[in-house]
């Protein structure tokens, strides 16, 4: 076998500089993650310092919160790459990369 077709760790990124470069690629899904435990955090602390409702309800109204938040972000997400692909193009006359 030839050393070109083999697998090696080196040539692989880390879980870091892949993150980060997913993060500079897509803006929405770090703002969609930290929306989402934003979201979860604080109905964890009304949970622990408020008791007024029954958990099941505040726990279902806590998912809906941050599976709204989530799937904002993804809306806003796929808003933006539609408009950089597409209309930023026909309109300013923008080479896509």
């Amino acid at each position: 076998m030839s050393s070109d077709n083999q697998w090696s760790a080196n040539e692989e990124e880390s879980q870091l500089s892949r993150l980060i470069r997913k993060s500079r690629d897509y803006p929405f899904i770090p703002i969609g993650i930290s929306g989402f435990v934003t979201v979860v955090s604080y109905g964890l602390y009304k949970l622990k310092h408020g008791r007024y409702k029954k958990m099941s309800i505040h726990l279902i109204h806590m998912r809906v919160a941050a599976q709204g938040f989530v799937v904002g972000a993804m809306t806003l997400g796929v808003l933006y790459s539609m408009y950089k692909d597409y209309i930023r193009p026909q309109f300013f006359n923008v080479s896509k990369k």
